[in-house]
């Protein structure tokens, strides 16, 4: 990649991440934009998702980051990525990684799970070794190259990132097994000293795919870094392979060490501290133990953690003063921008909406309807109506205005397969449409010649009372001014001799139920009228619910202008498409059910009326 083998990661590091973890990417790209690089990630390996990219932000810009279902296609498709952050869990992580290290192209692999078992972790280890690869974990943060490329959430928020100068390389090189050490090092690391180069995390569980030393020994061969610091910790003995490396020469750049748990002697039996690796199995592997070794071997050791700032200090000044370490000048740092969701929970911001709601919020733990949470609608029985008097009209209406609703979406779910909708439906259905396609066929259909009497009626009856007009009057109007039929008068079958028995159930209904029936009396009254030319000019089943809706909604307190507000939005027409629905999907299912073929209609059924033009 064109770079020397001691750098794992430089300013043109690119990385596949392996799970959309949203957080994880947004906040590498978030250090990305701080330092001033191109964005760092260049595919995302998210094998149940359906989708081809992920949007996330890149400073104030969108940028889109492919996905793709298995690392391999991900890598053919983006050569240039030569590591793989993965955040698989604990149970997938290791198939994961075998996979990456015997993609050529991948050179890195860090892994955030914890807790895989010993043998596939020391598996994992032994497979990157014997292919020249790296592995940085498994349980760790990650790891950063100070102003170049940054693994995950290692290093905190960009406000910690910036105060412990991890945005720009200083002289240290720092390698820890605790991901949350790694960040309060880097911190005093910032305060005592001039920050760090490169600072790894090799996590926290007993085998580690890549160990202190290895990492100090790229240290030891960059010359960026000046000094080195290594935290341990109790248990396990990786800390005395340095100390042999400090003895034999291999390592002859200043290393400020420290293990911690050196409390644990003060506790009766062993103690499991944080991690799996640390606890001591034997006396050699305590902190105390591994602290007189590095010692004795040359490391510089504290006398306590608590003396970490006043040694970095020390070895710091000391290279400065010997004209190892310069001066470095500090870049200017553009301010990441805020997300807007934060920004707006926080009280930042104040942005107009584009749409308002007054009927439901999904804002909270539980949805709410006309701010009734939806538990509360299933515990004490609403019903479907009354569902509706919240959704449609953001009201807890009466009983008898609830069960008129139920019966209006009774006696209109279905007349039959004949009707305009229902054929529509049955022909798309047999058509091989899926269900939302058939029902709109059918949906599509109703209107002023189909169901949309109610709200005709309703207008028409509605403002012929208000004027005062009487039955006489009415009938005239329409026919000579409207020039129309009345809306809601009329039935190809039914009559005064065969009267439609859903329109008496609702007559009936409403009289013993409704306060009042005003508007339906009218209508009643203009029926004698029309049904004194022809018997079969009755008040059919669209008309005697509209004039009752406007009975309805009077009742309930609505004045004349909302009800007419109600009337012209379509209200009293949902109805009657809620209930066809019904039907319509019943229609539907059933030709489903029947497996009915393709449907052609006959020949004999149709005119035809074709003969050739005439000659221009």
């Amino acid at each position: 990649m064109g770079r020397p083998d001691y750098v794992l990661f430089d300013r043109n590091t690119k990385a596949i991440f392996w799970n959309l973890n949203r957080n994880a990417i947004q906040r590498m790209l978030d250090y990305d934009y701080t330092v001033g690089r191109t964005p760092s990630i260049v595919a995302i390996v998210a094998p149940t998702q359906n989708r081809k990219f992920e949007k996330f932000f890149f400073g104030t810009q969108e940028i889109m980051i492919p996905i793709y279902k298995s690392t391999v296609e991900a890598a053919e498709k983006h050569p240039e990525a030569d590591v793989l952050v993965n955040f698989a869990s604990f149970r997938t992580a290791y198939n994961v990684t075998i996979e990456a290290l015997n993609i050529p192209t991948i050179r890195t692999v860090a892994i955030t799970a914890e807790g895989i078992p010993e043998r596939l972790a020391r598996d994992m280890a032994y497979k990157a070794k014997q292919l020249g690869k790296w592995i940085i974990g498994p349980a760790t943060v990650g790891g950063i190259a100070a102003g170049a490329f940054r693994i995950g959430n290692a290093g905190g928020t960009i406000e910690n990132i910036v105060k412990s100068k991890l945005h720009r390389p200083g002289s240290c090189g720092l390698v820890t097994r605790s991901g949350g050490l790694f960040n309060e090092l880097s911190n005093i690391i910032a305060r005592n000293a001039d920050g760090i180069v490169e600072g790894i995390a090799i996590g926290g569980d007993r085998f580690p795919g890549s160990d202190f030393l290895d990492h100090l020994i790229r240290f030891q061969k960059n010359p960026q870094v000046k000094y080195m610091i290594m935290l341990g910790e109790v248990g396990g003995e990786l800390e005395y392979k340095v100390a042999e490396a400090i003895k034999s020469g291999l390592i002859t750049k200043p290393v400020i060490a420290w293990c911690i748990g050196t409390i644990a002697k003060h506790f009766g039996g062993e103690v499991q501290f944080g991690h799996a690796g640390a606890k001591a199995g034997a006396d050699r592997e305590t902190a105390d133990a591994k602290n007189r070794a590095l010692k004795e071997a040359g490391a510089i050791v504290p006398d306590s953690f608590n003396d970490f700032p006043e040694v970095i200090r020390e070895v710091y000044e000391d290279l400065k003063a010997k004209g190892e370490i310069g001066e470095i000048e500090e870049p200017e740092v553009p301010p990441v921008p805020e997300d807007y969701a934060k920004a707006v929970k926080a009280g930042k911001v104040r942005r107009p909406t584009n749409f308002i709601c007054t009927i439901s919020d999904d804002r909270g733990e539980e949805a709410t309807y006309c701010g009734i949470p939806i538990s509360e609608v299933v515990e004490k029985d609403y019903s479907i109506a009354d569902v509706i008097g919240l959704l449609w009209f953001k009201k807890k209406f009466p009983a008898w205005a609830s069960k008129f609703i139920d019966m209006v979406i009774k006696v209109v779910a279905d007349h039959g397969p004949a009707v305009s909708g229902a054929h529509n439906a049955k022909v798309t259905a047999r058509a091989g449409k899926d269900l939302m396609s058939c029902l709109a066929t059918g949906i599509l259909t109703i209107g002023p010649r189909f169901g949309g009497a109610i709200d005709g009626a309703a207008k028409y009856f509605k403002m012929a009372k208000e004027k005062g007009m009487d039955p006489y009057e009415f009938v005239d109007y329409m026919k000579n001014v409207e020039k129309i039929p009345i809306p809601g008068i009329g039935h190809r079958i039914k009559s005064t001799k065969n009267p439609d028995k859903r329109v008496e159930l609702l007559k009936n209904f409403a009289k013993e139920n409704f306060p009042s029936t005003e508007l339906l009396d009218y209508a009643l009254e203009v029926e004698k009228v029309t049904t004194a030319k022809k018997e079969n000019l009755i008040l059919n089943v669209d008309g005697t619910i509209g004039v009752l809706l406007v009975d309805m909604f009077r009742n309930l307190g609505y004045t004349d202008e909302e009800i007419d507000e109600l009337i012209n939005a379509g209200a009293f027409n949902a109805f009657f498409v809620l209930g066809r629905s019904i039907g319509f999907i019943g229609h539907i299912l059933d030709e489903k059910r029947l497996a009915m073929p393709l449907y052609r209609h006959p020949w004999d059924d149709i005119l035809y009326d074709v003969k050739r033009p005439e000659e221009a």
